[in-house]
């Protein structure tokens, strides 16, 4: 710079300064893909192929074209996209580490099988309808078979060529895998003690049935931003993790208008967690379906579709706030306003419905934990099997990777509670038996970075064995170590086995070696749940900065930190939730 330059431009930026300021440029918002506001115009390729052919339409090609030529005949758009419209992932193909999962292409990731999910809206299934899953499981995929926290079963190393013969063995018993992903309204989670239970406030059954029954495969709901998840229930347990459903309904008594539904709308979790908030509405039994197809229109319509990132119905949500969408839903979308409702009552039972219990017409139900969601088509079989000669026809999976058994008599539980644990369904599990939960994890999934079905098996296995004699060790009385924690373990950010909502969540990730390697392990979630029998309300937790565990010493920390728990919590009373939230960082560790 010259000697000269520098004053003028001293001088240029001081009768700057003096200058009024001109008035800022507005910027123009860029639209979000609102139908109601920006208009239908696709704003990414992923809508565009959604208007041009929408994801109903892939069954046929399936049916007429790909089911012939097999998997090389697949148009890339309908394998990658429409297949989800009826459950067909595909799925990773073996040996791929995790530390290639963000860098490959999805054609390189993927395999030439499928994933399967079996909708199973409200989780009820009869013994035929679980025979004919677990004969498919047998025939076409390899013997395996998960229940989802989801209430679904998925299917592995599913072939194309044998998709229409699934379909036609499904639907000869009423069971089907329309808009089991995609985006469009996923399975409707219900209690699965519907209809049943001593203490159910009402029976949220012909709800989920007109719903499902009028709405799913319905063109008009057939291309929503992105997926839709709802949940009903009518039991005081809240058993339907209702917090983060993007609707749900869930069993108040009105002290006027008598049994009927509390709405909540906006909870996800992924990796931006929202729990969904109350709009303080009473839904009487009559309108559920009314209102549940006024929400998923208002996410249909208002919905972001820009940024699939932004596309969920939580983020709408927090913008609007729960009185500006209680107005849109009310004078927009419903016959009439809805009137001002009563909030649940904190639950008093646990809602995994594990154990013996019984039943409003004396009979009893048996809640039994397979570990961590895995079972196969050969259980599957026996299970129906076992059902049938205690003379039951029916049974519901649940929102926790559980089976409840139905209609057994008194007489009989003994018998069918050890015929369960023969089959390795157990009705008194141990605490981490009980409340752990998997995702899938890196043998299928292509956005895993880690395994976690075994990881989590064995971690359970040697947690038994560790706290065995945990009481007297501890010296803090009897069941003062039994009390079950949740242990949710994923495979990778996206929070399918729910991580923020458990008191120690697992976010699988790879971790040095110390040798200049990366091993397989997890980011530690602590303190989070939903609302229980040990918990007012549902609370996201907490993640503590550098706080990661490898797979291969998620054992010792769990019993660390538990044991450090015991030590220090303020009383019996104080839940684990209480104590990880208030805890100094050095004690988590």
């Amino acid at each position: 710079m010259s000697e000269t330059a520098a004053p003028e431009r001293t001088e240029r930026s001081a009768r700057a300064a003096e200058a009024p300021a001109r008035p800022a440029r507005p910027r123009a918002s860029k639209p979000n893909g609102q139908w109601k506001v920006d208009g239908t115009t696709p704003l990414n390729a992923n809508e565009a192929w959604k208007q041009e052919d929408g994801g109903l339409s892939v069954r046929e090609r399936i049916e007429t074209i790909y089911a012939q030529g097999g998997f090389d005949s697949i148009d890339p758009t309908d394998l990658h996209g429409r297949f989800r419209w009826w459950g067909l992932y595909t799925q990773r193909k073996p040996g791929i580490d995790g530390g290639k999962t963000a860098t490959l292409e999805p054609h390189e990731l993927e395999d030439r099988y499928f994933m399967m999910r079996v909708r199973i809206d409200g989780g009820a299934l009869t013994t035929e309808q679980l025979r004919v899953i677990g004969q498919i499981s047998v025939d076409f995929a390899r013997g395996t078979a998960d229940i989802t926290d989801r209430q679904n079963i998925q299917l592995h190393w599913v072939e194309v060529e044998d998709v229409p013969e699934i379909w036609r063995r499904l639907e000869s018993v009423g069971l089907y895998t329309t808009e089991a992903c995609g985006d469009v309204p996923r399975v409707i989670l219900g209690s699965p003690v519907a209809g049943i239970a001593a203490d159910e406030i009402l029976d949220p059954t012909p709800q989920i049935q007109e719903i499902a029954e009028r709405y799913i495969g319905d063109e008009s709901f057939a291309n929503l931003p992105r997926k839709f998840k709802s949940a009903i229930t009518g039991h005081p347990s809240q058993d339907v993790v209702h917090e983060i459903n993007d609707i749900a309904l869930v069993g108040v008594v009105h002290p006027e208008l008598g049994p009927g539904y509390d709405l909540w709308v906006g909870g996800g979790l992924s990796t931006a967690a929202h729990l969904a908030v109350r709009l303080g509405t009473f839904v009487e039994p009559s309108r559920a379906a009314e209102v549940w197809a006024g929400v998923t229109s208002i996410f249909r319509d208002y919905g972001y579709r820009r940024l699939r990132n932004r596309a969920r119905l939580k983020y709408l949500v927090q913008d609007w706030g729960a009185e500006k969408f209680r107005q849109v839903l009310e004078t927009e979308y419903l016959s009439a306003p809805l009137p001002d409702g009563p909030a649940a009552v904190k639950p008093s039972t646990p809602g995994d419905h594990v154990g013996v219990h019984a039943q409003k017409d004396g009979k009893f139900y048996i809640g039994a934990t397979p570990t961590v969601g895995r079972v196969s088509g050969e259980i599957l079989l026996q299970l129906a099997d076992l059902i049938e000669a205690h003379g039951s026809q029916r049974l519901r999976t649940t929102p926790h990777q559980k089976l409840v058994v139905l209609d057994i008599e008194k007489d009989r539980v003994d018998s069918l509670v050890a015929g369960l644990e023969e089959l390795g369904l157990y009705a008194n599990p141990s605490p981490w038996r009980r409340s752990t939960i998997a995702c899938t994890g890196i043998e299928y999934c292509k956005l895993a970075i880690v395994d976690t079905k075994d990881t989590a098996t064995a971690a359970v296995a040697e947690l038994e064995k560790r706290f065995a004699d945990a009481p007297a060790k501890d010296g803090s009385g009897a069941d003062a170590l039994l009390k079950p924690l949740t242990l949710h373990v994923n495979g990778c950010p996206n929070s399918c086995a729910r991580i923020q909502t458990a008191d120690i969540g697992l976010k699988g990730q790879l971790l040095p070696d110390g040798n200049g390697g990366q091993t397989p392990g997890f980011q530690v979630h602590l303190g989070g749940g939903l609302a229980s029998d040990t918990r007012e309300e549902a609370g996201t937790g907490r993640t503590v900065r550098g706080l990661k565990v490898t797979a291969e010493d998620l054992p010792d920390y769990v019993e660390r930190v538990t044991r450090r728990y015991h030590a220090d919590r303020t009383g019996e009373e104080q839940s684990f939730a209480e104590w990880a939230l208030s805890a100094d960082e050095e004690a988590l560790q």
